[in-house]
């Protein structure tokens, strides 16, 4: 029988974990191509507006494999809701035998999107970071700021949000430790900041590349479908790197997908993550080139995270 493991002690375990490290490793594996990931599944919904995401692969020669379903309904706040819903199954990769169903509510994603946004700041942020940039005031912008603060000891910080009371509540449920400075729109936060995470599920641009600073580093996280996009598309074709944390997977949704479509960049210009991980020279190389890495979620973190999340389970 499959073991049950509920949010409670999921979140109870995540302490313990290196999840950082994990995820940077699951990066290695799927570039170097020691991974099964299959294109992502996907249910759009309009009324109420949400969508589903259905991820799922293995690593060779692995113990285990996994299959996620994560979810995004806008107006569950509205009912007391997190609109973040979901879990994931683990299975034995030798037998198929379900071996365990992880009760996260979409926490993991979460989590895992997170530690993804960590790892791309260690090899592609600025080493001076003068300020950081937060565009949205969810979940993620929440949680990389978070562990954003592995790899630097920058507190000043610039957010921005299309609702001026989320904007403040964000901020008062954040840690005292940061200096916080509310933007009337993203050119401000792009103005002040040389490290900006985006994470919006905006339909139109939101950072322009007329006010991109040189030097700037930008993490996108929110543009996981085809229809989304933060950037505007000349920024990419104006940047020095460009990371996909996927490059099958950009080439039908997120902000590389959007550029690819308006002929801004080709797809020699794009670097895979796992690989520059792996390659200093592919990394940044000084403080004046722009960078943009676009996570859009690879099945690989959500098998390193379930994985990880259940061995230390069973070891207590």
């Amino acid at each position: 029988m499959a073991t049950i493991i509920n949010i409670q002690d999921i979140k109870s375990i995540i302490k313990d974990i290196d999840i950082v490290t994990a995820i940077e490793q699951g990066f290695i594996q799927y570039s170097n191509g020691n991974t099964v990931v299959p294109p992502v599944g996907e249910l759009l919904f309009e009324k109420p507006k949400g969508e589903a995401h259905i991820k799922y692969g293995y690593i060779k020669n692995d113990d285990y494999y996994v299959i996620k379903i994560a979810s995004g309904f806008y107006d569950n706040p509205k009912l007391g809701i997190p609109s973040s819903q979901g879990l994931m199954l683990l299975f034995n990769q030798k037998t198929g035998q379900s071996v365990a169903v992880l009760l996260d509510e979409g926490y993991l994603t979460d989590i895992r999107t997170a530690a993804a946004g960590a790892v791309v700041a260690k090899y592609f942020a600025p080493k001076n970071i003068k300020a950081i940039g937060i565009i949205g005031t969810g979940i993620q912008a929440r949680l990389q700021l978070q562990y954003l603060q592995q790899y630097t000891s920058c507190k000043t910080v610039w957010v921005w949000g299309r609702n001026t009371e989320k904007v403040h509540t964000y901020i008062s449920e954040m840690d005292k430790q940061y200096d916080f400075h509310i933007a009337v729109d993203p050119k401000e936060v792009a103005k002040n900041c040389n490290l900006i995470i985006t994470t919006t599920p905006s339909a139109s641009p939101l950072l322009m590349t007329q006010d991109i600073q040189r030097g700037t580093h930008i993490t996108a996280v929110g543009s996981d479908t085809e229809d989304k996009q933060e950037l505007d598309s000349e920024l990419l074709r104006n940047a020095d790197v460009i990371i996909a944390d996927s490059i099958s997977q950009s080439k039908t949704r997120g902000e590389i997908y959007q550029a690819r479509k308006a002929g801004a960049i080709t797809n020699e210009e794009i670097l895979e993550f796992g690989l520059a991980i792996q390659d200093s020279s592919l990394q940044r190389t000084n403080d004046k080139q722009i960078t943009v890495a676009d996570l859009t979620g690879v099945a690989v973190q959500d098998i390193m995270i379930a994985k990880a999340v259940y061995t230390n389970y069973i070891k207590k």
